[in-house]
């Protein structure tokens, strides 16, 4: 039986589904981990009980719509209405009110004027161009995906453009690689497409690995067809026949949807052998990854699909003239290829204006911390980091949740590679080479922000954690200088240090960053580097004057009597050795903090627990 063209698949669906009342439960991972599959189950199961024509309605399935705090997410397309922190028990009253009666529930929504995720200040701020099909396509159903003009670029790349047309057409969109320096995606095609051999190969890097980033996981969960089409073009315009997504083994979800989109392509002709009825095989696999953060490196990537120990090579040669297995590759992440058919569709002149003059199109951020609201967002270059956390986010909340406002104090973008900003650049335009010049990156697009309550300190130790832990070992600059660093820091956290260790410290920093091979060692002093720069006041003062600032430092926390529990026995007293106790009979003891050394004696000798750190 011949497979149907895109055009009879997108006229079946529209046919099919024009006038349904559709329910799109949001099956994101956040939304996922707030319980969004019962409340899908129980809407199955409440439309049976009450014996509704189930024809009438839709339920899809759809990946994430980036709200993630409010989930779970339910909308109800024909009325535009996006429901918020949707129960099971929720779900009869929006079957006979909604469905039914065609009324609004003012509870359930974000806020009373706002029942429409264009009235949301979390989405009105955005730009959802790449995302758009992100939480409003059914994730299993690849008709929809056609319906809503997929794939109908990757075909017109295949059996209507040059290889050079596609090249081109990349280059003068202005994208760059989403997923880490932002090198130009046109320019690495052509180095690909230049290099004449029988097997090409396109790799989609998959291997998110930064702590609090979950952009790509979420694209490859709620679009992987548009990873596919980006795959295809990409193939197309340098020549490739195979293609493999790299995804890191603790993403199981973008896994099994992944393989499920490549097996709906498969039985489409969409991949294979003469796809859309051209002369091209091209065809995806799936590879998993074990976690290892430097396999995020395209060459330690590559040899990790080759099935040796996934570590950094020399470059050159680089992957467009000697990847995967020595032949031309072209390597880009997840955001990157999913941009691919936006461009094509809408057309490289038009991206281009979006965005600044070296920072085309819009870029997605996962947005976490210490704001009202966190998530996956998408804006355009040249957007300000006061925009996304004022506007978007929120504002920044307390500790203890409360709202603070104007309790900013950093940012960390660009995860354990890039850097801290700080109050003076919330104004700053966000793009490549502005970032870079103060000392922060993209990166794939972290976004952690702090509160006034963060130390600093703490926030570079946990950086330099992270990525000591994950270092492959092969070269001694990573390996020990990451080592050797994170000891410095312990050692200032601990009020151990001394002036020779914070200039030892940023003596290594820069070492590190000039003589390691691969560049994930090269950036990872970038959080140490960027706080010494904005903060070095709190390095001074937990070096000169054993005090941390925000009182985070467990080591360096002041000893307080707490007066309720204080008994007035003055045991405390008679054991310090500075005379920083003082009191009388009767009346709660106090402690002069600037006397005392924190020696503990003073804990040690009490016998009703009157006495704690912080």
């Amino acid at each position: 039986m011949p497979k149907q063209t895109l055009e009879q698949r997108k006229d079946a669906w529209i046919a099919k589904n024009s006038g349904r009342m559709r329910v799109i439960v949001c099956v994101g991972a956040g939304c996922l981990s707030s319980g969004a599959m019962k409340v899908y189950d129980k809407f199955n199961e409440t439309i049976k009980a009450k014996g509704l024509d189930v024809k009438i309605f839709t339920l899809a399935e759809t990946g994430c719509k980036g709200f993630c705090q409010m989930g779970p997410l339910v909308t109800i397309e024909s009325l535009g209405v996006v429901y918020v922190k949707v129960q099971p028990e929720d779900v009869e009253e929006i079957v006979d009110k909604t469905l039914i009666g065609g009324a609004i529930i003012e509870r359930l929504l974000y806020g009373k004027n706002a029942p429409r995720a264009g009235d949301i200040p979390f989405y009105k701020a955005q730009k959802r161009l790449m995302l758009n099909k992100c939480g409003s396509t059914d994730i299993n159903d690849l008709d929809e995906y056609i319906a809503t003009d997929g794939y109908f670029m990757a075909r017109k790349a295949v059996r209507e453009m040059t290889q050079e047309q596609i090249c081109s057409e990349i280059s003068a969109s202005g994208l760059r690689g989403r997923g880490g320096a932002g090198f130009p995606t046109g320019k690495k095609w052509d180095f690909t497409c230049a290099n004449q051999s029988d097997v090409k190969y396109i790799i989609c890097n998959g291997d998110e690995g930064d702590p609090g980033a979950f952009m790509d996981r979420c694209v490859m969960e709620g679009t992987p067809h548009a990873v596919l089409e980006g795959m295809i073009i990409a193939a197309a315009a340098v020549g490739a026949n195979k293609g493999i997504v790299y995804v890191r083994m603790e993403y199981p979800l973008a896994i099994k949807r992944l393989r499920a989109a490549i097996g709906q392509a498969h039985a489409a002709g969409i991949l294979g052998k003469n796809i859309f009825d051209s002369k091209m095989d091209f065809d995806v696999e799936v590879m998993e990854g074990a976690g290892a953060f430097v396999c995020g490196e395209e060459t330690a990537l590559m040899a990790s699909v080759e099935g040796r120990r996934g570590m950094p090579t020399l470059k050159p040669p680089f992957p467009a003239e000697k990847g995967l297995f020595g032949k031309p590759t072209v390597i880009n992440n997840v955001e990157t290829f999913a941009t691919v058919p936006v461009i094509m569709q809408i057309g490289a002149q038009e991206y281009a204006k979006l965005g600044t003059e070296k920072s085309k199109g819009t870029k997605v951020f996962a947005l976490t911390g210490h704001i009202a609201y966190s998530g996956l967002i998408e804006v355009p270059f040249g957007t300000t980091l006061r925009q996304i956390i004022s506007e978007i986010g929120g504002g920044v909340v307390n500790d203890d949740d409360s709202n603070a406002g104007t309790d900013f104090k950093a940012v960390q973008i660009g995860g354990p590679s890039g850097g801290c900003l700080t109050a003076a650049h919330l104004d700053m335009p966000l793009d490549y080479d502005g970032l870079a010049a103060a000392g922060a990156m993209v990166g794939s697009g972290g976004l952690v922000v702090m509160n006034k309550q963060t130390c600093m300190v703490k926030i570079a130790q946990y950086f330099m954690q992270f990525t000591q832990n994950e270092s492959c070992g092969k070269c001694t600059p990573c390996r020990e200088g990451t080592r050797q660093m994170l000891a410095l820091l312990t050692k200032i956290t601990e009020g151990k240090a001394e002036m020779p260790d914070l200039e030892l410290l940023e003596e290594l920093a820069q070492s590190v960053r000039i003589s390691s091979l691969c560049g994930l060692g090269k950036t990872a002093p970038n959080p140490i580097i960027s706080t010494l720069k904005y903060f070095r006041d709190e390095y001074l003062s937990h070096v000169l004057h054993k005090r941390c600032p925000t009182n985070q430092c467990e080591a360096l926390r002041k000893f307080k009597i707490l007066p309720e529990a204080c008994k007035s026995c003055s045991l405390c007293e008679k054991k310090c050795p500075v005379g920083a106790i003082s009191g009388e009979r009767g009346k709660p003891y106090i402690i002069d903090e600037e006397k005392c050394i924190n020696c503990g004696l003073c804990e040690q000798a009490c016998k009703f627990k009157a006495i704690s750190r912080g």
